[in-house]
């Protein structure tokens, strides 16, 4: 017998832990529209989010290594698909939504702009005075409005519960439009364990792009990084000497799992203690309940200065990256000299939001490539593709 979207609520009901967010019990959507019929309102947000321009752009866009200086090295796009894969598992584990769970990971990134956080830094800069730049605001920004592919609304109208997510990400205090006024000092679980998702996932999975490219030292991690070090015995006391690919694998594997346990663990138990019953009780509760444990807290701490100091602020990943945002820079400020070059589309934001916006829109969309190819397209001066110092990786 089909299973349609009130069977699926009624699934939810039966199987969600008391304090998840229920699909069912949605606040709605900015504009109203009927309801799916073989999907739960979260499932129409998670294709929604998919089927998106700007999730397409994700796969062309820098995460921490310049995009194309190597075939192994992540993405944006696949950064997301393991945060997304992180955060359902986690909700799985606690009883709570996954889908809701998923969705938020999936469009948590949505607003990057080209070349990473550098690009990210440099249009904030550009955008001084004229209301900044921030990943996560163009994120809400992106579903909100500038994706138009629905003859009734600007942006994919997700539902509220989604964009509390995305609102969340940037911070605890956010609070998107739509639904009703009542206590929120936090978003729901599924939200929660999409932020965290990601730190999970950013600091395992640079940890693996930093070693493939060589910049990283598995010596050193072993002698200065204890997350490593514990991964790195737990893994030898399982299965001996191992080839190098599998034991830095297996050793990845070890830290993730640890990480995700530790907080499955700690926040099964602080929920308990804070007796929250429902969704709305965990938003009207003063701190987060999904974290790490203290000790894993420190842990991450310790690793996260070791990747700022050896990976991220590493010449061969900061002087690419560093090119890049200048030829941004360039771009930025031809737009504004000459509007009518950012196409159409970009034109009519014009109107609507001002130059400044619109020429900031218009770069933030853009992927990596496309960025360098429309920089030589004006200036005929061909930039790219930036060769690492340490010579990419081999496919």
């Amino acid at each position: 017998m089909p299973v349609d979207r009130n069977e699926l609520e009624v699934r939810e009901d039966a199987w969600l832990a008391p304090c998840a967010q229920r699909s069912g019990a949605t606040r709605g959507r900015m504009h109203e529209e009927d309801p799916p019929t073989w999907r739960t309102q979260f499932q129409r947000d998670r294709d929604r989010v998919i089927h998106s321009r700007a999730f397409r752009r994700l796969e062309y866009k820098t995460q921490v290594f310049l995009n194309g200086t190597g075939d192994h090295l992540r993405t944006r796009l696949t950064h997301t698909m393991e945060v997304a894969a992180i955060s359902r598992n986690i909700a799985r584990a606690l009883g709570l939504n996954e889908d809701l769970a998923e969705t938020i990971a999936l469009a948590h990134d949505l607003g990057h702009s080209p070349f990473g956080h550098r690009g990210e830094q440099a249009l904030d800069r550009l955008m001084r005075g004229h209301g900044g730049f921030d990943h996560n605001r163009q994120s809400m920004r992106i579903v909100d409005k500038l994706e138009r592919k629905y003859p009734g609304f600007e942006g994919l109208n997700l539902s509220w519960e989604v964009r509390e997510g995305l609102a969340k990400h940037q911070t605890a205090f956010d609070v998107p439009p739509g639904g009703q006024s009542f206590e929120h000092h936090q978003p729901c679980m599924e939200a929660q364990i999409a932020n965290l998702a990601d730190e999970i996932t950013y600091y395992s999975h640079d940890l693996d792009d930093g070693l493939d490219s060589g910049l990283l030292d598995e010596a050193r991690l072993l002698a200065e990084v204890d997350v490593w070090k514990a991964a790195a015995e737990a893994v030898q006391g399982k299965f001996g000497v191992l080839p190098d690919e599998s034991r830095r694998y297996y050793t990845i594997r070890e830290i993730i799992d640890g990480q995700v346990t530790d907080v499955v663990e700690t926040t099964e138990d602080r929920v308990r203690r804070a007796r929250v019953a429902s969704a709305d009780e965990v938003r009207a509760f003063r701190n987060p309940l999904v974290q790490y444990s203290p000790a894993r807290r420190r842990m991450n701490l310790q690793l996260r200065k070791y990747l700022y100091r050896n990976l991220y602020f590493h010449p061969a990943v900061a002087e690419p990256n560093n090119r890049a945002t200048r030829m941004l820079g360039e771009l930025f400020h031809r737009y504004m000299e000459r509007p009518e070059e950012m196409g159409a589309l970009a034109m009519r934001r014009v109107h609507e939001d001002g130059l400044h916006r619109a020429v900031c829109d218009a770069i933030a969309s853009m992927t990596d490539r496309y960025c360098i190819e429309e920089h030589h397209r004006l200036f005929g001066l061909y930039v790219g593709p930036f060769r690492p110092a340490w010579g990419g990786v081999r496919p």
